[in-house]
């Protein structure tokens, strides 16, 4: 089993704790097995979360059995460390372990230096002060997690469970991350990023959800040529006004949603099928293999080969590993 060591330090926030916990901890296999197991580790036994205690059944030992280190968010992330943490968190790093932090657990993680060099993220309202205190790390306060191979950081709330579902998709496929995301009753991927709920000086007017019946109607017809002006008549709108409420609602435009849908459905088929690639830009409407290949890579950050090889593992290790 793929062990997660979840991480709580004093004044640890409840639902930085809790997402990961409940995410790996309710994710099933095809046949019924559970993939992770869940630890709760901390420096002492009992620490703070605000309304209650709790107890950590796992010291900083722990840290170094796992496959998996989640940091949860703090109420006030210290300045330094408390004794041990990051020697034990650097050394798990050492030795090829995976660590991701929840919204303010970035500060944790940076303060480690293992953050140092690349790109992380974090809650938009305390964005600025990270790249404040860690010059060394390059912060984007617009997007719900970053995903730099072994290191991962995710923003605020139910971003958590947006990495979450994103490292077991890496896990095991695509079939099991979409289960947990079925019991988190959340999509497996969403659209836009934190650009979406950051408070501006004068925000949009709220629109609701006026675009969702769009956005399946797009989802469903991805296959098809689609100009904007299409788009905008589906809607009964302006393309003025169209491209207005997609900002407003999704953080990005209509053709770029829908050029996402187009890679999150040839996402699905290389997983599932074994469709060439030249028969899954047809179905996903890029048009041509050159234009799925290069659209998919910018998207993505690999070629469809190299997708379809790493999930195609991936899935075929949620059968094989106990």
């Amino acid at each position: 089993m793929h062990t997660v060591a979840v991480l709580a330090l004093d004044g640890v926030i409840p639902f930085d704790l809790s997402a990961p916990v409940d995410t790996f901890g309710r994710a099933r296999l095809p046949d019924g097995r559970e993939p992770y197991r869940v630890r709760v580790c901390s420096v002492w036994e009992e620490v703070s979360a605000g309304a209650f205690t709790v107890r950590a059944p796992y010291g900083l030992d722990a840290l170094a059995e796992a496959d998996t280190i989640i940091l949860p968010g703090v109420a006030e992330p210290p300045e330094t460390l408390p004794p041990g943490v990051a020697e034990a968190l650097c050394s798990a790093a050492a030795n090829g372990t995976r660590i991701a932090s929840i919204c303010v657990g970035a500060f944790l993680f940076a303060a480690t230096g293992l953050l140092d060099g690349l790109r992380a993220t974090t809650h938009w309202v305390a964005a600025g002060r990270l790249a404040a205190l860690y010059p060394k790390v390059t912060v984007d306060p617009n997007v719900l997690y970053v995903d730099n191979g072994q290191f991962l950081t995710s923003a605020g709330a139910a971003a958590a469970l947006d990495m979450c579902l994103h490292m077991i998709r890496r896990d095991f496929g695509s079939a099991v991350a979409a289960h947990a995301a079925r019991l988190s009753v959340m999509p497996l991927e969403r659209e836009g990023g934190q650009a979406q709920f950051i408070v501006h000086d004068l925000p949009p007017a709220p629109a609701g959800a006026t675009l969702e019946p769009l956005l399946r109607w797009l989802e469903d017809h991805c296959d098809r040529d689609l100009a904007l002006h299409e788009i905008a008549a589906k809607a009964g709108l302006s393309t003025r006004t169209l491209n207005r409420r997609f900002r407003d609602q999704t953080g990005t435009t209509p053709l770029q949603w829908l050029h996402r849908a187009r890679v999150r459905r040839a996402q699905y088929l290389l997983e599932a099928t074994d469709h060439p690639v030249e028969r899954i830009a047809v179905q996903t409407g890029f048009g041509s293999p050159t234009a799925f290949r290069e659209r998919f890579r910018r998207v993505v950050g690999t070629s469809p080969h190299g997708y379809r090889k790493a999930f195609r593992q991936g899935a075929e290790n949620s059968s094989e590993t106990g």
